[in-house]
């Protein structure tokens, strides 16, 4: 696995911003974006995903960032969930249900295979701050 320096060079944390966008751009339309309660909450899952991905490449420990990665995982699963309330109600063709519903389990299945790397290379994860040197 190449070195990652930045969040942003997470695959996973890719696929999530394209989730993002793609939700955000759904729940805009029609009566989607009438449903005030599910358009939100679908909303802030879908940024859950990519902002916890983003959170846990801060934190300080490996621990806390496997931690992190679960709560991802987990809001890729609210999004997954609430895909299908979209499409029970209409607001989504059969179509777009697909399409989105496969990107938000991609996202899934990299956060879980991102974790399985982590908990099999304890040692992996070290601090990123390339230069900086500190005094104690």
């Amino acid at each position: 696995m190449p070195t990652i320096t930045r969040f942003e060079d997470i695959e996973a944390w890719k696929t999530a911003r394209e989730l993002t966008r793609i939700i955000y751009a759904l729940t805009e339309q029609g009566k989607f974006a009438k449903d005030f309660g599910l358009k939100n909450q679908i909303q802030r899952a879908s940024v859950s995903v990519m902002s916890n991905i983003a959170e846990d490449f801060e934190s300080r420990t490996q621990a806390q960032f496997i931690e992190y990665l679960g709560r991802s995982k987990a809001s890729a699963g609210e999004v997954r969930c609430q895909l299908y309330i979209a499409l029970d109600l209409n607001y989504l063709t059969e179509e777009h249900f697909k399409g989105v519903f496969n990107l938000v389990d991609k996202s899934s299945r990299q956060i879980a295979r991102f974790i399985g790397y982590l908990e099999s290379h304890p040692q992996s994860r070290h601090i990123r701050e390339e230069g900086a040197e500190y005094e104690i």
